[in-house]
């Protein structure tokens, strides 16, 4: 049994365009698509003071928002393989146990809640990196002028489950992939102790990124791929690289993570600054969103 893609909905505009990303990607795999939305009671009412009508109220607009999120998805996708599921909790929880019988979730970037302005929402950025599978963060208004997967990568094994994860995408999409690895000036070239030859450091990057790519351009010949090494931090690189892109794949784990963490700085970076849509794949073993296709 194909595990469903699941997207969280508010009715919010970044919930929408999240919407249309995840039928899109079920249809490009062959997953049915399951909508959630997370009833909150919380901030609405408590115990000494309940409000008349309250849970009536929260399911009607509830289940409007389903409504019209299955509107969105069924004009895009008529034959789509869709449920719906209006769910008391508090939305981050509600999302991460979601996800533990999915393959896939995907979120809008900031929902109703938010504050104008802010480029992630307080759900989103809890998530990634918070469940099994990869999630996908979408903000409204991105229009892909380049058919084309960026995933981030450096010399570390942790990048692995978002090649994987980006090579599928660039091959159910039928587009290439670019494999950005960005890399900073080591701080002991400012010190005048030591001399480094910079051409030999970047083609030294670029042979560590190329043969880190290799096993996958093997795996997937028919999605065209290229290695861009940028000397520039990792975030900044991964950026500019999202402006003109389809989707730009991170892992929740760079080198220098620290356990404690949830996520990399790199890929908390890219989450809040990326233009596109932003996949965040699990890197640790035993996660199904790790698993090589």
């Amino acid at each position: 049994m194909v595990e469903p893609i699941v997207v969280g909905t508010d009715s919010s505009p970044a919930a929408s365009a999240a919407i249309v990303w995840a039928a899109d990607d079920a249809v490009r795999k062959g997953a049915p698509l399951r909508v959630v939305h997370a009833m909150h009671r919380l901030p609405y009412a408590s115990p000494p003071y309940p409000i008349p009508g309250l849970d009536d109220a929260l399911t009607r607009a509830g289940s409007q928002f389903l409504r019209e999120a299955e509107q969105i998805a069924r004009e895009r996708h008529p034959g789509i393989d869709m449920s719906s599921g209006l769910v008391n909790g508090v939305p981050t929880r509600v999302l991460v146990r979601e996800a533990e019988r999915a393959s896939e979730l995907v979120v809008g970037s900031r929902g109703r809640g938010g504050f104008t302005g802010m480029l992630l929402g307080s759900v989103s950025a809890y998530v990634a990196g918070r469940t099994s599978v990869p999630v996908v963060v979408v903000r409204p208004g991105h229009t892909v002028t380049r058919a084309e997967v960026v995933v981030g990568i450096d010399e570390s094994e942790e990048c692995e489950p978002a090649l994987a994860y980006a090579f599928e995408q660039a091959r159910s999409r039928d587009c290439p992939l670019r494999a950005v690895h960005g890399w900073r000036l080591p701080p002991e070239l400012y010190t005048g102790w030591f001399v480094y030859d910079l051409h030999e450091m970047q083609q030294l990057r670029h042979n560590l990124a190329t043969g880190r790519v290799a096993t996958w351009r093997a795996r997937y010949p028919g999605v065209p791929a290229e290695v861009e090494v940028i000397c520039d931090h990792p975030v900044t690189a991964l950026v500019e690289a999202s402006r003109d892109s389809a989707l730009l794949v991170v892992g929740t784990h760079g080198r220098s993570g620290i356990g404690a963490m949830v996520l990399g700085s790199v890929s908390r970076g890219a989450l809040h600054h990326a233009r596109c849509p932003v996949a965040v794949v699990p890197s640790e073993p035993g996660g199904r969103g790790s698993s090589p296709a």
